[in-house]
């Protein structure tokens, strides 16, 4: 019998050991093919590629710094407007909706099933509805008032890195208020009562004892959300104007390295396929650095806060 539970543990240390090394195989044989793709261009154009500001396939000129900037800035947009926002719905669902459970799921569910929707359907959502309404009662006004600062001059049409910045806003809200929402249903009750004990009123509560309490799994939905802002591909394309621009204007059109690669990557060959390439090789390494910075960060934050035995 023990033989036999001893035989039972080697198997799974063996299929567990399996599954891990299977991940690392998996990223790493991503990372080689996107290299051994894009050797060509890597070879030819060097870091020049990184600093370009020119995009001429017809000439074989490449650079990449406008869909870089464009894929920093709409993620940026997307989190400076969604984290809030989902944070706000994490704490009104677990924490002022604890004695309505019925309505409380309900919407929780409601705002769940919205990181269901295909991103197509966003991205036509945006081009019908989003585009016009921002058009007309924000971005023509606020460059009416404010257009002497570069953030808001230009001339507005809506295709624009402000849309594709509030797409994806909308997109990342559901998937970052779901996973805050869970995080703080898990703080212990008694963090609450020790609060309401010495007299603190419900803000004082959320503020000084669960969101600090809970503040990695709310770090860990801040970095599920960015990610999900960075690689979005295809609502981003139909709204953000596809046309390669450095601009301090959020009514400027733009592209973003997800953009370009689903627009051009079927008609490409040669240098020009390989150029693409090394776009999503950009893509998936800054990915990776982002995240390894959060998990930095994250220890960071927690190193202070483990149990000791």
């Amino acid at each position: 019998m023990r033989f036999k539970l001893l035989r039972g543990d080697i198997i799974l240390t063996i299929a567990l050991a399996a599954a891990a090394l299977f991940i690392i195989g998996l990223v790493v044989a991503l990372a080689v093919e996107l290299f051994s793709g894009s050797a060509t261009s890597i070879i030819k154009f060097g870091p020049s590629f990184l600093t370009g500001s020119k995009w001429q396939p017809s000439n074989n000129v490449f650079g990449a710094l406008p869909y870089i900037y464009g894929t920093l800035l709409t993620s940026a947009i997307a989190i400076l407007i969604g984290f809030p926002i989902s944070l706000g719905i994490a704490i009104f669902i677990s924490e002022k909706l604890k004695s309505h459970l019925t309505f409380g799921y309900t919407l929780g569910t409601i705002v769940d099933l919205l990181a269901a929707v295909p991103s197509v359907i966003y991205g036509l959502w945006g081009v019908f509805v989003l585009i016009p309404l921002l058009k007309d009662y924000v971005e023509k006004p606020l460059n009416k008032s404010l257009g002497f600062i570069s953030l808001f001059s230009g001339h507005p049409f809506g295709y624009d890195f402000l849309t594709a910045g509030i797409i994806l806003a909308i997109m990342i809200i559901p998937t970052m208020s779901a996973v805050t929402r869970d995080v703080l249903n898990v703080v212990p009750n008694s963090q609450r009562e020790a609060m309401y004990s010495l007299g603190a009123t419900d803000w004082e509560v959320t503020q000084k004892s669960v969101l600090p309490y809970a503040r990695s799994g709310i770090f860990g939905a801040f970095i599920l959300g960015l990610g999900r802002a960075f690689g979005e591909t295809m609502a981003v394309t139909m709204v953000i104007g596809n046309i390669p621009s450095i601009s301090s204007s959020l009514f400027s059109p733009g592209a973003t390295l997800s953009s370009i690669i689903a627009n051009q990557f079927g008609e490409s060959s040669g240098i020009f396929q390989a150029a693409l390439i090394e776009l999503g090789l950009i893509l998936f390494f800054v990915a990776l650095i982002i995240n390894g910075l959060a998990r930095l960060l994250l220890w960071r934050m927690t190193r202070g806060t483990q149990v000791k035995p």
